[in-house]
């Protein structure tokens, strides 16, 4: 009978965690192992704050239940995974009684919600994007249409002009003319429901590609480039265009934050296992990640909230499009995007995106 209840609780997503009148844990199941990042060998016999200390809030929980006389506590806890991938768990805790209503234990039962919370993100993130298009291609409309009679009478000056002063200014008119250009259609990009063209893409020749493309920018000559790739990351479904177009924006914002001065820039693949990206039925699918990690300064707090904004930039040389492209890009590829800085160690820009295509 004890072994079917232990093949039971192993059956269960949800993980299960029983702990007796004096708290000590008499059961947790593989979910819970999983979640807790510990085994029942570990565990079993020991008293619940050997887990995580008394402080910690599914400790709380098993001695709140423990010392109810009926009902339910409930709470959210994220717990920090050793792959830098972020957990969500519901956990609630209720009492058990023995024959006579005394408390007699506690079960803990601990929910992961990181897939329903990303997905709640990528719908926030999709109509983020579409209000942005709409500003995007009102304003670009506006600029646009005077760029071509602006450029043409540039050239027209300086094939006209008859000394080297006016010449070099009317070149100047077409430089900048053609970066405006330039800037309005990647603005543009925002707006358009542009159809991707997906091919079967390996995903360390584009980043190789990129990487080697971007080491002729002054920028990154003084820069060190790592590259951790795992090998057994299969071709995946993209547009390899527009993924290199991510790559590319992602990497050169590393070289701008870090300068002329230098410094490491590392790209690294792997698969994701807890931060999983779903179909449209909301079915966990197999996720690759992408991340980019430089050594510069990071990136402020208070700048954390509007870096995907369009044209916000720390940076004096920044347009303030190159991360809000990489996101629509990565959305549109059903992928996810996520950037960090933690205090001290530079900026790192995740990019997630499911191993077959999400329709």
């Amino acid at each position: 009978m004890e072994l079917r209840l232990r093949q039971t609780l192993d059956a269960l997503l949800d993980g299960v965690v029983v702990v007796d009148e004096w708290g000590v844990v008499r059961q947790l199941n593989d979910a819970a192992c999983r979640f807790l990042e510990t085994s029942a060998d570990a565990l079993v016999g020991r008293p619940i704050e050997d887990l995580h200390g008394a402080d910690h809030p599914l400790v709380r929980l098993a001695r709140a239940a423990l010392d109810t006389a009926g009902g339910s506590v409930e709470s959210d806890i994220a717990i920090e995974r050793r792959l830098e991938d972020d957990l969500v768990v519901d956990v609630s805790a209720s009492p058990i009684f023995d024959d006579l209503g005394n408390v007699d234990g506690a079960l803990l039962s601990l929910r992961d919600r990181t897939l329903r919370i990303a997905i709640e993100a990528d719908a926030a993130e999709r109509e983020r994007l579409d209000w942005s298009g709409r500003i995007a291609l009102g304003i670009a409309h506006e600029v646009k249409n005077p760029l071509g009679g602006i450029r043409g009478a540039g050239e027209l000056l300086a094939s006209r002009a008859s000394d080297e002063r006016t010449r070099r200014t009317a070149e100047l008119i077409v430089r900048e003319t053609d970066r405006i250009a330039n800037l309005v259609e990647d603005f543009m990009a925002l707006a358009r429901d542009e159809a991707l063209h997906p091919v079967e893409v390996n995903l360390h020749q584009v980043l190789d590609e990129v990487l080697e493309l971007l080491s002729h920018d002054e920028l990154a000559e003084s820069a060190t480039i790592e590259r951790l790739y795992d090998p057994s990351i299969p071709p995946l479904p993209g547009d390899r265009e527009r993924l290199a177009q991510v790559f590319h924006n992602l990497a050169r914002n590393a070289f701008e934050a870090m300068g002329v001065e230098g410094g490491r820039l590392e790209v690294s693949t792997r698969m994701a296992l807890s931060s999983r990206l779903a179909d449209s039925d909301g079915a966990p699918v197999p996720t690759i990640a992408i991340r980019f990690r430089d050594s510069g300064p990071g990136i402020p707090d208070d700048a954390m909230d509007k870096v995907a904004t369009p044209f916000f930039t720390t940076r004096k040389q920044g347009t303030g499009l190159g991360l809000p492209l990489a996101d629509l890009w990565v959305t549109r590829h059903g992928g996810r995007l996520r950037v960090e800085s933690p205090p001290g160690e530079g900026a790192k820009v995740t990019v997630f995106l499911p191993l077959r295509s999400i329709t």
